[in-house]
C-alpha cells in the first residue's frame, strides 16, 4: 500500500473511556507525516448513510475534518467526539437503510434473509470521500465488520476497545483498566452501607461472554465473583457468603456478578430488541441473584448495577497511555504499508495480529489457571512469571 494521504477514523459499538485519546493521537501523528484525517461520525453508519452535494462534497452530518486545533483537548474527557452506533453494514434491516436509498439499490443489496449487505455502498462512499485507509476502533462486532472490509481489499488497521477485555488476539483492550478502577471505587464506597445494615450485596458488572471485568474487580477488592465461563451452584454461593458475613466484624458480604453469569440449572432470558449484530440484553442477573440469595438465606440482600458507571467519564492513566500508544502503532503500520491488522498487546508487549474472526466468539477467561469455582474467587497463587495483566496468552 502506498503511503496513505487521507485517513478515516471511526468509533463503533459502546463507548469507553480512552476513545478520544486514540482519535487525538491519530490526528497528531497524521499531521506530523503530512496526512489529513476525516472523522466518520456514528460508527459504520457514517459510511452507509453519508450523502453528497451535487459537486461531490459530503453534506457534513457524517463527516468531520479533524485537525490539531479541533482535537487539542478532547482527550481530557470520556466518550467519543465522533459519536457511535451499533451498525452492521453487512446485515442491515430494512428500517435502518439510508433514507435516500432507492428501491432498486435496496433490491440489489438484499441478501435473501430480509437483510441487506451494504458493503458495496460503504466501499463506494470511501472512494467518494477520498479516504486511503481507515483506523477503526471497536470491539468484536465493529472489528468483525472491519475484517469484512479488509477481505474486500480496503486498507485499514483496527484498535480494540471494550470494558469486557474479551477481544481475541490481544491481552488488553481500551476501556478495561478504567472499568476495573471505577468498579473498585464504587464497590468500596458501598461497603459502608452494606455494613451499616449487615446486608448481602450483589454487584452487577460488564461481561456478557467473558468474566475478565468481574474477575479483576474481585481480585483488587478481595471479593467473590461469578463469571459466564462457569455456571455456579446457588446454594454453595449462599453458604460461602453467609460464612463471609459471619466472619466479617462489619457483618456484611458481597459478590460481583458478570452480566452473563448464570447458576447451574438456571436460565437468564434475553430481553428487548436485537441490535444490528443480533445481540439482545441479558435480563438483570444482579436482581435475579439478589432475590434468590434473600430467599435462601433470609438475609436482606441488595443489588447494585455498576455497568454504565464504568463506561462514563474520563480514562484512567493506563487506559490513556494504551490509547495513545495503540494509535501511534496503528499509524506506524499504515505508514509502513501494513494493513488488515489489529493493534494488540501480546506477551505484555505492543504488537499487531490478524483481525478477529466473529465466528470464533469472544476471548474467555482461563478458568483452570485463574479462578477457584469452589470458593468463587480469583486464584492468587502461582503468579511468578505471569504477565503484568495476568490474563494469559491472547486467544487467536
Amino acid at each position: 500500500m502506498p503511503a496513505a494521504k487521507r485517513i478515516g477514523v471511526l468509533t463503533g459499538g459502546g463507548d469507553v473511556p480512552g476513545l478520544n485519546s486514540v482519535i487525538k493521537s491519530v490526528v497528531y501523528r497524521s499531521t506530523e507525516i503530512g496526512n489529513e484525517v476525516l472523522g466518520i461520525r456514528r460508527g459504520w453508519e457514517g459510511l452507509t448513510h453519508t450523502s453528497f452535494e451535487a459537486d461531490g462534497s459530503p453534506t457534513g452530518e457524517y463527516v468531520r475534518p479533524l485537525d490539531r486545533r479541533g482535537t487539542r483537548a478532547i482527550d481530557r474527557t470520556g466518550g467519543t467526539v465522533l459519536h457511535t452506533s451499533r451498525t452492521n453494514p453487512g446485515r442491515m434491516i430494512r428500517d435502518r437503510l439510508p433514507p435516500g436509498l432507492s428501491e432498486a439499490d435496496a433490491a440489489r443489496y438484499a441478501t435473501g434473509d430480509d437483510r441487506y449487505d451494504l458493503t458495496p455502498l460503504v466501499l463506494a462512499n470511501l472512494e467518494r470521500l477520498g479516504i486511503d485507509a481507515l483506523v477503526t476502533i471497536g470491539g468484536d462486532d465493529t472489528l468483525g465488520y472491519a475484517a469484512r472490509l479488509g477481505a474486500e481489499g480496503f486498507p485499514l488497521v483496527a484498535i480494540p476497545k471494550t470494558m469486557d477485555n474479551d477481544v481475541r488476539g490481544t491481552e488488553y483492550a481500551i476501556g478495561f483498566s478504567t472499568a476495573v478502577t471505577r468498579a473498585k471505587e464504587l464497590i468500596n464506597r458501598q461497603r459502608t452501607t452494606l455494613g451499616s445494615h449487615e446486608r448481602l450485596g450483589v454487584f452487577r458488572i460488564f461481561g456478557r461472554n467473558a468474566g475478565y471485568t468481574a474477575w479483576y474487580a474481585a481480585y483488587v477488592t478481595s471479593a467473590r465473583c461469578v463469571i459466564p465461563e462457569v455456571p455456579f451452584e446457588l446454594d454453595a454461593l449462599a453458604e460461602v457468603l453467609v460464612d463471609d458475613r459471619r466472619l466479617n466484624p462489619s457483618g456484611y458480604a458481597f459478590v460481583i456478578a458478570s452480566e452473563g453469569a448464570i447458576w447451574s440449572g438456571g436460565t437468564l432470558p434475553e430481553v428487548g430488541e436485537a441490535d444490528a449484530f443480533g445481540h439482545r440484553h441479558k435480563a438483570d442477573v444482579g436482581y435475579a441473584l439478589a432475590t434468590e440469595l434473600r430467599r435462601r438465606t433470609g438475609i436482606e440482600t441488595v443489588n447494585s448495577d455498576l455497568t454504565y458507571d464504568l463506561r462514563s467519564g474520563d480514562p484512567d492513566a493506563l487506559d490513556q497511555m494504551v490509547a495513545i500508544t495503540f494509535a501511534n502503532v496503528a499509524m506506524d503500520l499504515l505508514a509502513d504499508g501494513v494493513s488488515g491488522r489489529m493493534v494488540a498487546v501480546r506477551g505484555g508487549k505492543y504488537g499487531h495480529t490478524k483481525l478477529p474472526d466473529p465466528s470464533h466468539g469472544s476471548r474467555r477467561l482461563d478458568v483452570e489457571a485463574l479462578y477457584n469455582p469452589v470458593r468463587f474467587r480469583p486464584r492468587y497463587e502461582s503468579k511468578l512469571g505471569a504477565p503484568l495483566l495476568l490474563g494469559g496468552a491472547p486467544q487467536a
